[in-house]
């Protein structure tokens, strides 16, 4: 291992999904920094590497029994050297130093390939939505951030939405920051439209990811049309990719949740997608469901245990994992590239393990990083910021025309870049180095600091 990656690594004891990406984006920078030594010696990638600020509090709640309960919050801000703090807040029990450092890291490169004036953050709490009251609900929003307050603003830190935090769980958190501080400001996106939120944010990331994927399958005079597609997830993202495969009339097969998956052979249409919306939105239950509407389909129990997920072992034309990281193991990546699927595009942050990942890569398989195919949520997030300074409101056709030039624009920029430095069509490397040029270089205008 290099020196300096070694250094980092020790810095971040058993912090394996920080250590993960760490090592992965330095083994594709490495090139980049050989050829600018500027970079090397104002130590860009270390400093890129520890977050400005690290901020970890108590959140102490009271259940429906009366019960206090006491949970661990977190806001990690990674990097501001293009703009404000921007990066979603996930409610879930696996939260941790590790997992949320990560995907701060990750959101830098994805903040800076949209063009926008964004910085980098991540936060959340180690709490489980599942299974809660609204009342609970609103309470644990509500104590978490009367903590986290201190740190945010329209022009230091906009949190948005991520895992377990939808236009509920903002609701309550702006409605008390409102309060806290006595103005009514765009302090967090994801907001209802009623109230300061954009049309299409609750879509954007799904949309953008496959706009981001037909603009790959283009660049070989292909098209979604007619593709048959393998969906991990049930949430916003996993929802809104089906919904925009089945506009561009490409074959949804899959979607799953923690608990199992759902196959359906003849594919899922709108009629069917409004099914899993009303059991994952409006009744929060489980995708099994599913088989008591659409009796034909099959559903599996997936195995946590296990080293592959049979999902991704069903031949399909093109793969969007929209679950969670590391979803997608070495076997998985095998089972894809035995089946010929000729593209895999992330909706999720880093689904596939380091394993996974190189031997897609190796393979002959178009490939889309999350950080470059899944910046449609940020994008519009940063949409919305822009809205709410201005006082101004969009509407719908204008946001998705924004959206789609701006996954158009992501996909060239990665291209071009991976071209550059001798990568033609390494979609990973391509947005990797973009990312990253575009933050070192503020970063060393900006000074040592």
């Amino acid at each position: 291992m290099d020196a300096v990656l070694e250094n980092i690594i020790n810095k971040n004891p058993n912090e394996e999904e920080f250590q993960q990406t760490l090592k992965e984006t330095y083994h594709i920078l490495e090139k980049v920094l050989d050829k600018n030594p500027r970079y090397r010696n104002t130590k860009i990638f270390e400093r890129m590497a520890e977050p400005e600020r690290v901020i970890s509090f108590r959140i102490t709640w009271l259940d429906d029994e009366d019960e206090v309960q006491v949970n661990r919050g977190y806001r990690v801000q990674m990097n501001s050297a293009i703009g404000p703090y921007k990066g979603g807040l996930r409610f879930h029990p696996s939260v941790n130093s590790s997992i949320l450092k990560f995907l701060a890291f990750e959101q830098i490169f994805k903040n800076a390939l949209t063009g926008l004036p964004l910085g980098a953050a991540k936060g959340g709490a180690d709490f489980n939505p599942k299974g809660k009251s609204d009342r609970e609900i609103m309470d644990f929003c509500q104590s978490f951030i009367r903590e986290l307050y201190r740190h945010i603003g329209s022009r230091v830190d906009i949190p948005a939405g991520d895992i377990g935090v939808g236009q509920r769980e903002i609701g309550y958190m702006f409605g008390a920051y409102k309060k806290l501080k006595n103005e009514f400001s765009g302090s967090l996106t994801g907001k209802g439209t009623n109230w300061g939120g954009s049309l299409v944010r609750t879509e954007a990331t799904g949309y953008g990811l496959i706009y981001f994927a037909e603009n790959m399958l283009n660049q070989q005079s292909q098209e979604i049309k007619g593709k048959k597609c393998l969906i991990s997830g049930a949430g916003n993202v996993a929802q809104h990719a089906i919904e925009k495969i089945i506009d561009q009339n490409g074959k949804p097969l899959t979607i799953s949740d923690s608990s199992g998956f759902i196959y359906d052979e003849e594919g899922i249409d709108y009629e069917k997608l409004e099914v899993i919306k009303n059991i994952k939105n409006k009744k929060r239950g489980r995708i099994k469901e599913y088989k008591e509407h659409f009796p034909h389909a099959h559903y599996q129990e997936i195995d946590a245990g296990n080293d592959n997920n049979p999902l991704w072992d069903i031949k399909a034309d093109c793969a969007f994992p929209c679950a969670t990281q590391n979803e997608v193991r070495q076997q998985d990546a095998q089972n894809l590239v035995n089946n010929g699927v000729k593209l895999i595009a992330e909706g999720a942050n880093m689904p596939l393990t380091a394993e996974a990942s190189e031997i897609i890569q190796d393979s002959q398989m178009l490939y889309a990083p999350g950080k470059a195919s899944n910046a449609g949520g940020v994008a519009i997030s940063g949409l919305e910021m822009t809205q709410n300074h201005m006082g101004v409101y969009w509407n719908k056709n204008q946001i998705k025309g924004r959206l789609q030039q701006i996954m158009k624009d992501i996909h060239n920029d990665c291209l071009n870049t991976a071209k550059q430095y001798g990568y033609e069509n390494n979609y990973t490397y391509g947005a990797t180095i973009a990312g990253f040029n575009k933050v070192a270089d503020a970063m060393i205008s900006e000074g040592i600091i």
